[in-house]
């Protein structure tokens, strides 16, 4: 599936449905709103699971965000993991705008994963600032997935 979001090392990189031209939304002001460079149409937070390819991405992503970041570390063996990935994506459009939700393959990014401990897979880490704030391993629904969030917001919000 190919994902209207691309990361780097300074920001979220996507199209502007009406003119097609690439935006960087800064990982440090994605609590803002934006609008295309071109043609000034407002540009929605990331509704997606974000894909994150590289370690540097991964830490300028978890370090700068000015929104909670719950990652998700998975691998495409894991049967759990693909059962989780549509919830995941439901939370994600659900809650555009309050937290980001990203993606680690743990057989691609095996050093990320062995920095975070991680011994079972999904296992999903809400960061804030770079500090690994909760985790939880296993599926979940959308729902419990928005709770585990939201249980922990006083420390997301800090």
């Amino acid at each position: 599936m190919k994902t209207r979001f691309e990361l780097d090392e300074r920001g979220i990189i996507l199209s502007c449905t009406q003119c097609g031209s690439r935006n960087r939304l800064a990982y440090d002001r994605l609590n803002q709103t934006f609008r295309c460079g071109r043609c000034q149409t407002q540009l929605g937070p990331p509704n997606e699971p974000l894909n994150v390819e590289s370690a540097a991405q991964f830490d300028a992503l978890t370090q700068s965000s000015s929104l909670p970041v719950l990652v998700d570390f998975w691998a495409d063996w894991c049967g759990p993991c693909k059962m989780v990935a549509p919830e995941l994506q439901k939370v994600a459009s659900q809650n555009a705008g309050e937290f980001i939700v990203a993606k680690v393959n743990t057989e691609l990014l095996s050093q990320v994963a062995q920095r975070f401990s991680i011994n079972s897979i999904p296992t999903l880490i809400l960061f804030r600032h770079g500090r690994d704030v909760t985790r939880q391993s296993g599926a979940m629904p959308a729902a419990a997935i928005r709770h585990f969030v939201h249980q922990h917001s006083g420390d997301v919000h800090a």
